[in-house]
């Protein structure tokens, strides 16, 4: 068997249509886990498809069609804007994951999409290590509030505030021994340590920040668009309207790359403290009755835009060029 193989994906879930000979068959659903993708694996294997493709939308895409690429399978990663414009072509009614993902298999038989290849090894690396010094300064937040709750009292045990100090001193010395492998993957590579210094122009943005943002960044498709990498990081707003009766607030998805959202916080709360342009900016939006947290994350999000536009276009992050100078002027 042959053909060619498309998959939609989704948050909780993939939808896979085989299509042979011009016909497309019957869909098959695969959970969003690493045991399932080994199921689909082992399926799409049997099918031998000359292509597998779907779209660099979301988050999920790219574990998926790594683990694919990693199993020999011959997958291709498309632009979702070209995706888009065949939909439209022909002249699709429905919008559904089935119908998404055998419109994909039809595109991989007309067009043959040239064959993805994941990022290099080194930026691989870097993500898991960004993504570990996440997690352990997490950890060593919650565990420096249990130390303050803990000293804040008088009848503490003194052995619990010392194993929770001793705690904290092990964590430190395992995010600096992590931070220590980021930098020397970042001397191998001259691009990615151009990038941090580029990133590190930016008001609020020191070096763990930079390592941490990089890490997310610098695997992605280079062709996709700032709103593209803002629905990647959960930074796109969700409206919930209908009719005359329900018109809610909007918020942000959170249907993204946790991470990615982690490590632009601080950076932007330093900014509207800091940086004359990004203050301007919140401080218009909270005049205008926005909360702070909703001005704080439009402004997370416009330090996401210049961040993607420095590393496209290889240059220093400049908040002048990115927020309006109306909002400077009217402060």
């Amino acid at each position: 068997m042959a053909g060619d193989v498309g998959i939609d994906i989704g948050a909780k879930q993939v939808v896979v249509t085989h299509r042979l000979a011009g016909h497309t068959h019957a869909a098959k659903s695969f959970e969003q886990t690493t045991a399932a993708h080994r199921k689909l694996i082992t399926e799409l294997k049997r099918l031998k498809p000359q292509r597998i493709v779907l779209e660099a939308t979301g988050v999920y895409y790219f574990d998926l069609a790594l683990a694919l690429f990693e199993a020999g399978l011959p997958v291709a990663v498309i632009n979702p804007k070209s995706f888009h414009h065949f939909a439209k072509l022909k002249l699709t009614q429905s919008k559904t994951d089935l119908f998404d993902a055998a419109l994909l298999a039809e595109y991989a038989e007309r067009f043959e999409p040239p064959l993805w290849t994941p990022p290099e090894p080194t930026r691989l690396a870097l993500r898991d290590i960004g993504r570990q010094i996440n997690r352990l300064t997490a950890t060593r937040t919650q565990a420096k509030n249990r130390l303050h709750a803990l000293c804040a009292k008088r009848s503490t045990f003194a052995l619990l505030i010392e194993d929770e100090r001793e705690a904290i001193a092990t964590l430190d010395q395992r995010i600096k021994r992590l931070a220590q492998a980021a930098e020397e993957l970042l001397a191998q590579d001259t691009a990615l340590a151009a990038q941090i210094e580029h990133l590190r122009a930016a008001k609020g943005v020191g070096k763990a920040s930079a390592i941490a943002l990089l890490a997310e960044l610098c695997v992605l498709p280079q062709h996709l668009r700032a709103p593209q990498v803002s629905r990647y990081a959960g930074l796109d707003v969700r409206l919930t309207q209908s009719g005359s009766s329900i018109d809610r607030p909007g918020r942000l998805s959170k249907a993204g790359n946790a991470y990615l959202r982690a490590a632009l916080y601080m950076p932007a709360l330093t900014a509207v403290r800091h940086d004359p342009y990004a203050r301007a900016f919140y401080q218009a939006l909270h005049k205008r009755g926005k909360k702070k947290i909703q001005a704080l994350c439009a402004v997370m999000r416009k330090y996401l835009t210049g961040i993607w536009a420095c590393l496209q276009h290889n240059v220093p992050f400049d908040s002048s060029r990115l927020f309006s100078e109306i909002h400077f002027e009217n402060a």
